[in-house]
């Protein structure tokens, strides 16, 4: 079991007092006297030391029976950067939960999913959290809720529904619990011109994250790449379509310097936890930018690139079936090339949709429908063909899960297994889709070539030693190395 930073008191103290926003999310102050909790940067007069108790979630700190601070709002902290950077159990267990599995197959489906029984999850949530599995996905509920309460006109019943809850009844229990506000009262204090002009079924939303964020690679390399019909660049943001477990839906998202801006809209409410948890993984707003660059400064050949540009995320996906389809369409040809059969494929086999704003016309196709296309109508190398055909009916069975609970180091090797990848295509799904933040790319030519202008190794081998330094931060090393190109996918569109 993992020791987390809510144990280091004295730490945690520090960061209260100098309002540290870059620990917000890592844990929560909980105040004894008022019997109120809050991020590390509530902007409120510090409590005494003698008051304070740290706690790891926000669940927990709900279960311990503290409120959320009405001025600080620590429920929308950004997520602590332990789930994105982390492989074991509990890690695995926090990102199902944040895709809404316990919502939808309750603790036992959570459990199957990580190959664990019931009690050994519960336990070691428990252990590290401070809560299990029903309390940690009762307090993103009651988050989901609070965000429908103050954005939409929605009825409450509906948004009960929408946000998770059984019962009329446990929605105003939970809100009332943990905020300490009626629903009603919570709709009331909320500003008004967030409700104009919304309609059922589309919301607008800030995703947080912490500063810095530089957007150029992360939003250029999803326009850069963006398939016709599924994705676009439109008004200065990114857009697309999303398939979620009720419905489906679209998604634009704007950056701004200290939040994104999330417009969805959503044929089935249900799926709102699940949108936002798969855009804030798409775009890595869980990262922690201070520890991953303050490492990689410590290469004085990297540090001028992360002097120049610090905060840059791993453009990642809202789907891993998707992408590893997409990694292999990419093989061997350009940018270009890879839309190209990306968009063939999606107008003869992708579900078409319906977009408000016009644009985006498919969901990109499930492995099921690719799994049946005719093979000979691909128009790709023979050997690329088997490939394809072989990862797609792979992903249709179930005998490959690229979820968000699967293992790295396993699903890699199960990867490298198949016909046709080598790895740089294990490696780069990897590091883009299965979320694994030291996935590393020694052979890519971009990065050979940007290691040998900086007087790094260029040799596969040499390089990936000298990289050895940079774990376990060797996926925002490659950000940086590919950062030297003059390529598109470095560039905020204009």
């Amino acid at each position: 079991m993992q020791t987390g930073m809510h144990t280091d008191t004295e730490r945690c103290a520090r960061a209260v007092r100098s309002k540290d926003a870059r620990f917000d999310g890592w844990f929560f102050t909980a105040v004894l006297t008022t019997r109120i909790y809050c991020r590390p940067s509530c902007p409120v007069v510090p409590p005494k030391p003698e008051n304070m108790t740290f706690l790891p979630s926000a669940a927990a700190c709900q279960q311990a029976g503290f409120r959320a601070c009405k001025r600080c709002r620590p429920d929308t902290s950004p997520g602590s950067p332990e789930w994105n950077q982390r492989a074991d159990l509990t890690a695995r267990a926090m990102r199902l939960i944040a895709d809404g599995v316990v919502d939808r197959e309750g603790v036992p489906g959570l459990a199957a999913r990580l190959g664990y029984s019931t009690r050994q999850v519960e336990r070691q949530l428990l252990a590290e959290l401070g809560a299990g599995p029903l309390a940690l996905a009762r307090a993103q509920r009651a988050q989901t809720a609070r965000l429908l309460i103050e954005t939409t006109p929605l009825p409450m019943a509906e948004v009960a529904f929408a946000a998770g809850f059984s019962s009329i009844r446990a929605f105003n229990d939970t809100v009332r619990e943990v905020y300490a506000l009626s629903p009603s009262e919570l709709r009331t204090r909320a500003p008004k011109q967030r409700l104009a002009g919304t309609a059922p079924g589309a919301l607008s939303l800030r995703l947080p994250f912490r500063t810095p964020l530089n957007p150029d690679n992360l939003f250029g390399h999803l326009a850069a790449t963006a398939v016709p019909g599924v994705e676009e660049w439109r008004g200065g943001a990114y857009r697309r379509t999303l398939r979620l477990p009720y419905g489906h839906g679209t998604v634009a998202l704007t950056p701004h310097s200290d939040h994104i801006a999330c417009r969805l809209t959503l044929s089935d409410l249900r799926d709102l936890t699940v949108a936002i948890s798969r855009c804030r993984r798409l775009l890595d707003l869980d990262a922690d930018p201070a520890a991953i660059d303050d490492q990689l400064r410590a290469d004085a050949l990297l540090a001028p690139l992360v002097d120049k540009a610090p905060g840059r995320r791993v453009p990642r996906t809202v789907d891993e079936a998707e992408f590893a389809v997409r990694a292999v369409l990419g093989q061997q040809v350009s940018t270009a090339a890879a839309r190209t059969h990306a968009a063939r494929l999606v107008t003869a086999h992708g579900d078409t949709v319906d977009d408000p704003e016009g644009g985006l016309t498919r969901l990109f196709p499930s492995a099921a429908a690719l799994a049946a296309v005719d093979p000979e109508t691909l128009a790709m190398p023979r050997t690329r063909r088997t490939t394809f055909t072989t990862l797609v009916s792979h992903l249709a069975d179930g005998s490959l899960n690229l979820g968000v609970e699967c293992d790295w180091a396993e699903t890699r090797a199960r990867l490298l297994a198949l016909p046709g990848f080598g790895p740089w295509t294990a490696d780069v799904i990897a590091m883009r889709a299965l979320g694994d933040p030291d996935a590393f790319l020694p052979t890519d030519l971009g990065i050979r070539r940007a290691a040998g202008e900086l007087g790094l190794p260029s040799t596969p081998a040499a390089l990936t030693a000298r990289a050895a330094a940079w774990r376990p931060w060797r996926a925002y090393a490659v950000q940086y190395l590919w950062a030297t190109d003059s390529h598109p996918i470095n560039f905020l569109p204009v």
